[in-house]
């Protein structure tokens, strides 16, 4: 499949998106540029503070039979520049977890077989054991997230409100309500 890659090469792509000189579609919207550079901010500074609370990384640990996890994303998402930083750093606790970054936008199109809700809401994590049947599915974000996201739909809140309200949530969060998802997942 040639739309997989690891974390580096997620990492990699923001830098190869941001080093053209006239950037591929979708980031050669002025605006989606200036959100996908926001996002790229985002994510390393989740990277660099966020920390995994020690009840998920004993339930990770007790992982003893190999599992991948299949993050479907794209780096222009913004519930991506939250969650992937947590994911990533999950699956680093245990190295019998091995995290693939699967692109949405990319032949062949895994998203397909897991929308949310009928559309191809990301980021959505695929948890597989080693005979490649699923385990377990989380996403696009966290579900009190999701709660307020619909909530703003309903409303027909415009993009810049929903961003600003997702973002104060994620920012109030901390990674405290994906934490606890996985946590109930991986018990």
């Amino acid at each position: 499949m040639n739309n997989i890659t690891d974390w580096e090469g997620y990492l990699a792509k923001f830098e190869e998106v941001l080093a053209q000189e006239t950037p591929q579609p979708p980031y050669n919207d002025p605006m989606y540029l200036d959100y996908f550079k926001l996002n790229r901010s985002r994510q390393k500074r989740w990277l660099k503070t966020a920390k995994i609370n020690k009840e998920l990384t004993k339930a990770i640990k007790a992982i003893d039979q190999k599992q991948t996890w299949y993050l479907i994303t794209e780096p222009w998402c913004g519930d991506a520049a939250h969650n992937a930083p947590f994911i990533y750093m999950m699956s680093e606790i245990n190295p019998n977890i091995t995290l693939k970054i699967v692109w949405r936008d990319t032949e062949p199109f895994m998203i397909d077989d897991y929308l949310t809700n009928g559309g191809k809401a990301i980021p959505k994590l695929v948890i597989r054991d080693e005979n490649n049947k699923d385990l377990h599915t989380w996403g696009p974000r966290p579900e009190e997230c999701q709660v307020l996201f619909t909530k703003l739909k309903e409303e027909n809140a415009d993009f810049e409100k929903q961003k600003i309200e997702l973002q104060n949530w994620y920012n109030g969060n901390k990674g405290e309500a994906i934490q606890t998802e996985f946590l109930d997942i991986l018990s």
